[in-house]
């Protein structure tokens, strides 16, 4: 395998574009503040009447501390969505380039690659709900661009084996976009920690999950400096709101009860597995690294709408590969999780 060149992914027109800048990008405090009459911004002080920090230095700065991982790999976005499709605008052509998922997962792979006209080959998942390296490495051609690799997966829960991964970074000369949206759930480290060894890999993660604050929209991705350079050029300039910055410090001042919460959902969700186990028409509880169960069930369109009757929405996942008649349950508060097993045996018992 030839030695990765991130020049040879980029964009030609990306990669001779002038990003847009704004004043804030190019003027810092000096030793006083300064004075902006720039641009045409309301000048009375209300909290928001200015723009927000086009790079969102507090809340980088912040994660930074807490990730152990230098500012100039992070880049902010309107939730994870946003900062998944700044790849695709960055490094694949339109109508030439192809990508590769591996199904059953994140359907947003196949939604992005659509909008932006880029193929998406689609590689199952073995029956194991891991990835098959070698099925993987033989759809790549010159024109592939990106294989993404959910893990925690979404729906199927498990993290991938730590092996398979590394055989598609190391064999793989385009970019590895890992997403950790559940990793905070998992017992398995973040792979950040391996941003330094492998030139081509980029991490996601969200604030959507374990930080709760999915209201928010705030989306995070680490990798190398040089692939952040390159989609800082391209990331509008005000994409993070100051609501949503101001937000997302909260949250990171308060890291000890995010885990707190962690804790107690992981807790739910053994507790929820070993009633389910006792639940006649579940065939299946596939092992969970995040904070929903996919259960196999004897009917997933009966059960989904029979749930539905009992004012319980969960996810029909029957629709998607390897998941015939699987539903998807979302870990929720004690008294939820109450209401749902309840739910569960008066519908067993019918």
């Amino acid at each position: 395998m030839k030695e990765f060149n991130l020049n040879d992914l980029v964009r030609p027109n990306v990669a001779v574009l002038k990003p847009y800048s704004s004043a804030r990008d190019e003027f810092k405090t000096q030793g006083e503040e300064m004075t902006f009459l720039d641009a045409n911004e309301n000048p009375n002080d209300n909290g928001l009447n200015r723009y927000p920090d086009p790079q969102q230095t507090d809340v980088k700065e912040k994660l930074s501390e807490i990730k152990n991982i230098a500012t100039e790999n992070i880049l902010l976005g309107n939730g994870s969505d946003e900062v998944l499709d700044l790849i695709f605008r960055a490094f694949c052509e339109p109508g030439n380039d192809n990508v590769i998922s591996l199904p059953p997962t994140y359907g947003m792979y196949k939604v992005l690659a659509d909008i932006n006209n880029i193929e998406n080959r689609e590689v199952l998942l073995n029956h194991d709900f891991e990835p098959d390296v070698t099925a993987i490495l033989n759809e790549v051609d010159s024109k592939t661009k990106i294989i993404f690799l959910c893990s925690p997966n979404n729906p199927s829960g498990n993290s991938f084996e730590d092996s398979k991964v590394e055989a598609i970074l190391k064999n793989f000369n385009g970019l590895v976009v890992i997403d950790e949206a559940y990793i905070d759930f998992s017992e398995k480290d973040s792979w950040i920690k391996k941003i330094g060894n492998y030139p081509n890999l980029i991490i996601t993660q969200t604030f959507s999950k374990a930080f709760g604050k999915a209201g928010i929209r705030l989306g995070i991705l680490y990798a190398s400096e040089k692939i952040i350079s390159v989609l800082n050029k391209i990331k509008p300039p005000y994409n993070v709101n100051q609501l949503t910055q101001k937000e997302a410090i909260q949250a990171l001042l308060e890291v000890d009860a995010i885990k707190s919460q962690v804790f107690d959902i992981k807790s739910e969700r053994d507790s929820l597995v070993k009633q389910l186990l006792e639940v006649k028409f579940v065939s299946k509880i596939y092992r969970s690294d995040a904070n929903f169960l996919l259960l196999e069930v004897d009917d997933a369109n009966k059960r989904y709408d029979q749930f539905i009757e009992k004012g319980i929405v969960l996810r029909n996942r029957s629709n998607q590969a390897l998941c015939e008649n699987c539903l998807r349950i979302t870990i929720g508060t004690k008294e939820e999780n109450i209401k749902l097993i309840k739910a569960f045996k008066e519908l067993d018992n019918e």
